[in-house]
């Protein structure tokens, strides 16, 4: 996971102590998020646990909980309703607030994504809304009852067998989901919403996200997504939803400046615990993945470092470039550079000297091929790869680099 995940608890609405987990990134945080789980649920639903790994990679928190009575919450189930769910999402908004930062996103699945666009208005430093198969009546959820809503009605409670779980539903509960009105709602948002649904749900049909996106003010969005089913129980179902959702969020976020941190002035690579090989890189307000291939154990995420090396020459080369036409006032079509690497015996060098190529060793080879759109004359081409080789990073990796390593120990400190 591209996290750390801390356990914790707060009150809920009634005073009943709600399980939590906050999924924290692996380095810089830009902002939190709060998930609401489906019906009957709980924060540890696998699809929940997938999503918070992809907002981690972009610096983004996730607060996760149980509602009251569900999973390792307190509290009577029986007791509880669409509102009461509604009112714990309120409840856990404000401990963030206090003990950390108010939420910038609420994600919602299902019934959860029903009550995250009813209470985005109550949390107004919410920035934007995501739901995941979330039903547009809330009422909707009673169909599962079968036969028992009758015998709820005329008797005032009764056993209800949902994805082979017995749980104890009363009359106040069916009333209260009755009375939702979630389209007007969705009308009143005045937040840019994300709606994610598979056409294929057999617990939420399609139709929904349809009522839902067409009672949305802009900005709205809508993201298939395909085959998957209703709980998102393929993972990789679950990774597509978090990237369409991180990727999303970071329109409506402030620029890429972590809280609570000083700018770094020089790269940052640090280990995500996902996978055996994966770093995360900062540079500046840049973020991306150095990972190595599939074929030697990595998840192929990001470049390698030899990549990272090939990109810096290529880069290089073609910025010096662009830098020298401008320069010369030269019309110069664009800049195109392949960077290849290589290993090679020293023997086999043919730009290396006579006393290299008769050492035996092993050297870092790399080739790189320059293209430029449209005509180029003999004398400019010759040209170009002069002045190609006065690259800063072509003289750099030429030359002999020195480097000063320094060990430090760091405890990673977080605010409770």
């Amino acid at each position: 996971m591209a996290f750390d995940t801390q356990r914790l608890q707060f009150a809920g609405h009634s005073g009943a102590t709600l399980a939590a987990r906050l999924d924290l990134p692996n380095g810089p945080l830009r902002a939190y998020a709060l998930f609401a789980h489906c019906f009957t649920c709980s924060k540890d639903l696998a699809a929940a646990r997938r999503i918070a790994a992809e907002l981690g990679r972009e610096g983004i928190a996730v607060l996760r909980f149980d509602f009251t009575g569900l999973g390792s919450s307190e509290g009577e189930f029986a007791s509880t309703n669409f509102s009461s769910n509604v009112a714990d999402l309120l409840s856990a908004a404000d401990y963030l607030r206090h003990r950390y930062q108010a939420p910038s996103l609420l994600i919602g699945h299902s019934l959860g994504g029903a009550a995250v666009l009813a209470v985005a208005k109550d949390i107004p430093e919410v920035r934007a809304v995501a739901t995941v198969g979330a039903p547009a009546d809330v009422g909707h959820v009673l169909k599962k009852f079968g036969t028992s809503l009758e015998e709820i009605e005329r008797s005032g409670a009764a056993e209800v067998d949902l994805a082979g779980r017995k749980f104890l539903i009363r009359k106040q509960f069916v009333e209260d989901a009755r009375a939702q009105r979630i389209k007007d709602a969705v009308a009143r948002l005045k937040k840019p919403l994300l709606i994610l649904h598979a056409p294929l749900d057999q617990t939420v049909g399609i139709e929904n996200a349809t009522e839902i996106f067409l009672a949305a003010k802009h900005p709205k969005s809508f993201v298939s997504l395909d085959k998957a089913d209703h709980l998102l129980t393929n993972s990789e179902d679950a990774a597509f939803a978090g990237r369409i959702i991180s990727g999303w969020l970071t329109r409506y976020l402030a620029t890429d400046a972590p809280q609570g941190t000083a700018s770094i002035e020089h790269v940052r690579v640090t280990e995500t615990g996902e996978g055996r090989f994966q770093n995360a890189v900062q540079a500046g307000s840049h973020r991306l993945f150095a990972d190595e291939p599939e074929s030697v154990g990595g998840l192929d995420s990001g470049p390698s470092p030899y990549d990272f090396l090939s990109i810096a020459l290529g880069a290089c080369t073609s910025m010096t470039l662009r830098l020298y036409a401008d320069h010369k006032k030269l019309t110069l079509g664009r800049i195109g550079v392949d960077v290849s690497h290589a290993k090679i015996h020293a023997r086999d060098c043919e730009e290396c000297a006579e006393s290299e190529r008769s050492s035996g060793a092993r050297i870092d080879r790399f080739e790189r091929v320059i293209f430029v759109d449209g005509e180029v004359s003999e004398e400019l081409r010759d040209k170009i790869a002069e002045i190609a080789g006065k690259c800063p990073v072509h003289r750099t990796l030429e030359a002999v680099a020195k480097i000063k390593t320094v060990v430090k120990s760091e405890s990673r400190v977080t605010e409770r």
